[in-house]
């Protein structure tokens, strides 16, 4: 099933011009395509910063997180930064 059949596009294009006029198509399409701009901007502008959060949380530990440190003997102590429990 079709849906964008050439029918379909001449119709919608007549009813643009006629609910708008052909003097305010270039300004409609100019004002859309600079709104597109800063969305495909802010994305992007999202996504960055949710790969920085993501990338510094992997490679820096909370503080007062506790992690596990093999020793030699094979076992393994578990230490905090800055501070050990005993």
């Amino acid at each position: 099933m079709n849906l964008f059949k050439p029918s379909h596009i001449i119709f919608l294009l007549i009813v643009v011009i006629l609910l708008f006029g052909y003097r305010k198509l270039p300004d409609i399409a100019r004002s859309v395509g600079q709104s597109m701009k800063v969305f495909k901007k802010e994305v992007k502008e999202l996504r960055d910063d949710d790969s920085k959060d993501s990338q510094a949380q992997i490679q820096q530990p909370q503080e007062g997180t506790y992690y596990t440190e093999p020793t030699q003997d094979g076992q393994t102590a578990q230490s905090a930064e800055g501070s050990s429990q005993k």
